[in-house]
């Protein structure tokens, strides 16, 4: 039996990168991707010789419009096909909207919701003609959320992804073909050192987190049995529960005042 390979976007840390460890130790090859080749490199390395697989690594700046077709023209003049996306690459602009030049939006637009939109499309065919294939996009607990103040785009880009993959999910019923969105609420991982917030996060309650390596293994479990949607972790679970169910009206002004309480 051929071995199954996984592409993972912004592999290089966090979440891509336990998703890297996870699928090794299935037996998955690996083709990574992140803009730091000298990481993917590293842990390309450590990962074959510790799991005997095989692992690609491929340099791209999805903020580049061009970058996921030429993912793609590389990963087929290699010969390999991709059984499993994991659409992980994602950041944040924490400050209000106008404090950005349109140029950053634009590109957190290109990086958050046009690339997976398009690794999505360049997928699908042949999954479906293989009649297998798994799609993981990472979207957030923020997609099903009120809107807060600064980080504007952050969780529109999350509802977006949500949307999309439950959309794709009955698309693809009954293909062999799953897409899934995981929504993680707050999770160890260095997304938070680099979104320049991690004092911020340092703030909540102990309980409210998950650890990286968690997340990934529900998400997993919830792709092969064909979920259009996981929120990870019981906390969360109730969290978003109760979010669903509050007045607009309400959750806003909420959201309100748990943003200026994490502003002192």
């Amino acid at each position: 039996m051929t071995t199954r390979a996984v592409l993972i976007t912004g592999a290089s840390a966090g979440i891509g990168k336990c998703f890297a460890e996870f699928y090794a130790t299935k037996g998955y090859d690996l083709i990574l991707t992140a803009r730091r080749l000298d990481r993917l490199n590293d842990i390309a390395s450590e990962l074959s010789a510790s799991h005997g697989i095989k692992c690609e690594t491929i340099t791209a700046d999805l903020a580049d419009p061009a970058a996921p077709k030429a993912i793609w023209a590389d990963i087929t003049a290699r010969g390999l096909q991709v059984d499993v996306l994991v659409n992980n690459a994602g950041y944040g602009l924490n400050d209000h909207f106008v404090d950005y030049d349109w140029a950053d939006h634009r590109d957190f637009i290109q990086i958050m919701v046009t690339a997976y939109a398009h690794l999505c499309r360049l997928a699908l065919p042949a999954m479906l003609e293989r009649k297998y294939g798994r799609i993981i996009n990472v979207a957030s607990l923020a997609g099903i959320a009120p809107g807060t103040l600064g980080n504007t785009m952050y969780g529109a880009s999350k509802a977006f992804l949500i949307k999309m993959s439950e959309s794709l999910s009955l698309e693809t019923e009954g293909t062999g073909v799953h897409v899934t969105a995981v929504n993680p609420g707050f999770t160890r991982s260095e997304f938070h050192s680099t979104a320049g917030v991690q004092d911020t996060v340092d703030k909540m309650p102990s309980w409210m987190w998950m650890q990286a390596p968690d997340v990934v293994a529900e998400t997993y479990d919830a792709s092969e049995k064909g979920l259009a949607q996981i929120i990870p972790g019981r906390a969360n679970r109730i969290t978003a529960s109760i979010l669903r169910h509050f007045p607009p009206r309400l959750a806003l002004s909420l959201s309100r005042r748990r943003s200026a309480m994490q502003d002192k």
